[in-house]
């Protein structure tokens, strides 16, 4: 089992122990003296901090200034929608107290916060994500501290301070949400983590896996690597409209953006084809050389490239004879695998391109191509067979099989799908990860039962070994 950090491992930091004993006071009281109306205003306060109009608009724009990532109108759609969502997801529902009674069994069950929560959040998300790491956490009865990255630490600082005039409308603590002193590092940030009660941790898989070695509880979540396949069943055309606004929402800054694409060999012109119509630019075989070797050096992802519009990217390729309805190139290659970082994660305004015999060996190159980065994540599939979806869930390593849908808006919640809203998406086993689901507020409270006796009940060698006795007489 791994163990807390010692004091003497940890660079010391009296402004983080300040920030966790306040938060430890605030919650406390939030929790003694809370309710789940007072608790559900709190989450009505924070989210409207970030999406009255006005606010959004101005802290998008700062988002993208700041961190160089996505684009400024997309970054509005996403922080309303998300919180919005989420909102809608979180209404009504009792997450604090007696949460249930069971006579037969003589249970009682009862929700408890976990304490003070460190979040962790990226430069990709600036705002919605702390935003819905907060709004899961003052649902709960739970105190907060976010860590954002280097990249959004003055716009966090801003979105707090907004934050805390909301709180304040409605007589909550400002202490229930804080956020590691300017300028962030990771030694603070390794202080956070080990002193809070649990951790949340979106983005860098660095991140995540010093999370797992604090000591302190983590919910950390996995890479993305989206591969999506369109067989021969599918409506080409409407797939690549779903996959055209998938890739080019935010310039590719979500973790759920397709990064590959597999059409099978019967269907695969219609694809390139239908590709072509959304928005699409299918490079030659030199092109794709040239992009590989542009954005993918020494093993790290090209910054000059990374989430950036489509005209940089058209200008550091140089290319010169695209329309004005081009929205994202797509690089046709067979290239598979850890030492062709064309099959992996992108997070910029290109996708790769492959070509499958049939539908089992789709399955079988998605699933390589996961099993080099983003194992568990989420594959996509365009199919009216929905045989082809169950094959998908039963064989490859996926906690998401996500169908007919513009994958980065399906993943991690829709008002037209069944998943909670989230920013992050746990990988299970195959991602490293502790859970394999949304990351939502049912991970940030603990449970209390109250056992009482009930009528005892017996039971025989026949009722429970009844089926192997008969196998094997």
């Amino acid at each position: 089992m791994l163990q807390k950090q010692s004091a003497r491992q940890i660079q010391q930091f009296p402004e983080i122990d300040e920030l966790i004993a306040r938060a430890r006071t605030a919650q406390k009281a939030y929790e003694a003296n809370g309710n789940q109306r007072q608790f559900d205003l709190a989450c009505s306060a924070v989210a409207w901090a970030l999406i009255e109009p006005t606010r959004n608009k101005m802290l998008s724009e700062m988002a993208v200034a700041q961190t160089g990532l996505g684009n400024v109108p997309d970054k509005i759609t996403k922080n309303r929608r998300k919180t919005m969502g989420l909102l809608h997801d979180l209404k009504g529902l009792t997450t604090f107290g007696h949460l249930s009674d069971d006579s037969q069994k003589g249970l009682s069950v009862y929700l408890r916060p976990k304490g003070v929560v460190a979040a962790l959040v990226p430069s990709t998300n600036p705002l919605a994500t702390p935003v819905n790491n907060i709004i899961n956490a003052l649902k709960t009865g739970n105190a907060i501290i976010i860590a954002p990255s280097p990249k959004g630490a003055e716009l966090m600082a801003l979105l707090l301070d907004f934050i805390h005039d909301e709180l304040r409308k409605i007589g909550c603590d400002t202490d229930l949400v804080q956020m590691v002193p300017n300028p962030p590092s990771k030694a603070k940030t390794a202080h956070l983590m080990a002193a809070a009660d649990v951790l949340v941790v979106t983005g860098s898989q660095n991140n995540v896996r010093a999370a797992y070695a604090s000591g302190t509880p983590a919910i950390g979540v996995g890479m993305g690597n989206v591969v999506t396949i369109i067989d021969d069943s599918a409506d080409t055309d409407a797939a690549a409209a779903k996959i055209a606004a998938s890739k080019t929402f935010d310039n590719a800054t979500s973790c759920s953006s397709e990064n590959a694409v597999i059409a099978l060999a019967s269907n695969y012109e219609a694809v390139c084809q239908s590709l072509q119509r959304a928005g699409g630019y299918i490079l030659s075989d030199s092109q794709t050389e040239t992009l590989e070797a542009l954005y993918f050096q020494d093993g790290k992802l090209n910054r000059d490239m990374m989430a950036k519009d489509i005209s940089v990217v058209l200008k550091m390729m140089g290319i010169t004879d695209a329309s004005n309805d081009v929205g994202f190139l797509v690089a046709p290659t067979a290239k598979i695998g850890k030492e062709h970082p064309i099959s992996g994660e992108k997070m910029a305004l290109f996708l790769a391109l492959y070509k499958a015999d049939n539908f089992s060996q789709a399955a079988a190159m998605a699933q390589a191509i996961q099993q080099g980065q983003g194992a568990g994540h989420s594959v996509g599939l365009h199919s009216t067979d929905d045989k082809q979806a169950h094959y998908l869930a039963n064989h490859l390593p996926t906690c998401r099989v996500i169908v007919n849908q513009a994958h980065c808006f399906a993943t991690g919640g829709s008002f037209d799908n069944g998943l909670p809203f989230s920013l992050s998406m746990g990988c299970g086993s195959w991602g490293g990860n502790g859970i394999d689901e949304n990351f939502h507020w049912k991970h940030l409270v603990n449970h209390t039962l109250i056992s009482r006796p009930i009528p005892a009940y017996d039971v025989s060698l026949d009722d429970l070994f009844a089926d192997y006795f008969e196998a094997v007489k």
